[in-house]
């Protein structure tokens, strides 16, 4: 028998390859804010090198504490995903990955 959550689950399982837009966030830390997104973007690209600057955006929060950079990839499956977050989150700067 199927439960509301089964249907659910399968409702909302992602279907690889797709798009997939990645948002890292982590602290400002002054003259090393450039150093620490070239270390994110290499990270990204290492799990993902298709890659371009275009699919690359950088801003940072309203009292300037925090900078996300968001990055659509083509994920190619779940493991991937897994991967790309367990080294971003290893970064020092890298505060979160959603």
């Amino acid at each position: 028998m199927m439960t509301d959550t089964d249907s659910n689950a399968e409702h909302f399982r992602i279907e690889f390859p797709c798009q997939y837009p990645i948002k890292i966030i982590g602290e400002t830390i002054g003259e090393t804010d450039e150093a620490a997104s070239s270390q994110i973007i290499a990270v990204v690209c290492r799990h993902a090198p298709e890659v371009t600057a275009d699919q690359i955006s950088t801003r940072k929060s309203r009292n300037g504490n925090y900078q996300s950079i968001r990055v659509d990839i083509i994920a190619t499956g779940e493991s991937q995903l897994k991967a790309l977050h367990k080294d971003l989150m290893a970064l020092a700067s890298v505060r979160m990955v959603l």
